[in-house]
């Protein structure tokens, strides 16, 4: 489903991506951990193609297309989501409105017209989400994020994960910030959305979320590239001894 070739990327000339390299198939969970400043916000930003950064060099691979020269409304519209660790307050924008205009435009530039749900079937469905999510009612009307606890605003990413029709989901450190409740509530919305057609790239700091969500890769990033990959015995691996192999493994290579 994507393939990452060689990716370097930069912001203000300063590189932050050093030569990323990922295949994520249909259907797979991958995670990517590691220290503060490695580039791992980047990467989920650069997928979206956030303005910001500049790439320098490499492809990015989205079901055969290059999207690197796409916008990041045409990366959206083709199946890409994003999930923001910070998700901003949008004054005057009505959560269930905006859902309902994104959902709809999707659908539309995706060639499925004939599946568009009317205004009234939307909400219901987008009510029973939110119930699901445990999210109080009246948040659902309201502007987007505005008054929001901080996890009432990752449960609203979830709900818009579950609303709008993507195929890549990628949620940067989703997890951050969350009690016990809120994030079994949220990795029940991300295992839901998991099938054979749908994949997910989960970037975080923590294990907790991965006691609920299997991942089928972990990756580690240091400076910019992804230095270790394996299974979800690398999650205690790094538990346990950090990444100061990693970092160290990194500079010894300069």
């Amino acid at each position: 489903m994507l393939q990452i070739k060689n990716l370097h990327a930069s912001i203000h000339k300063t590189p932050i991506l050093n030569g990323v390299d990922l295949t994520i198939q249909s259907g797979e969970t991958h995670v990517i951990m590691g220290p503060n400043g490695s580039g791992k916000s980047t990467l989920a930003n650069v997928l979206m193609g956030n303005p910001i950064f500049t790439v320098t060099d490499g492809k990015i691979i989205f079901e055969d297309i290059n999207i690197l020269e796409t916008d990041p409304e045409e990366r959206a519209a083709a199946g890409l989501f994003m999930a923001f660790q910070y998700p901003r307050e949008i004054a005057g924008v009505q959560l269930d409105r905006f859902l309902f205009m994104a959902y709809s435009t999707i659908v539309k530039v995706q060639g499925k017209e004939s599946e568009i749900l009317g205004v009234f079937d939307f909400n219901k469905k987008l009510e029973a989400l939110a119930e699901e999510l445990k999210m109080k009612p009246e948040l659902v009307h309201r502007a987007l994020n505005v008054g929001f606890s901080g996890g009432e605003k990752k449960k609203a990413e979830m709900l818009q994960l579950g609303i709008l029709p993507s195929k890549f989901a990628i949620l940067d450190e989703t997890d951050s910030g969350l009690d016990v409740d809120a994030l079994k509530i949220v990795a029940e919305a991300i295992n839901k959305y998991k099938t054979p057609e749908k994949s997910i790239l989960i970037i975080t700091h923590y294990n907790r979320i991965l006691e609920c969500v299997r991942p089928d890769f972990v990756h580690v990033m240091v400076n910019g590239t992804i230095v270790k990959s394996g299974g979800k015995e690398l999650v205690g691996k790094l538990e346990e001894a950090g990444y100061e192999e990693f970092v160290a493994q990194m500079n010894a290579d300069r």
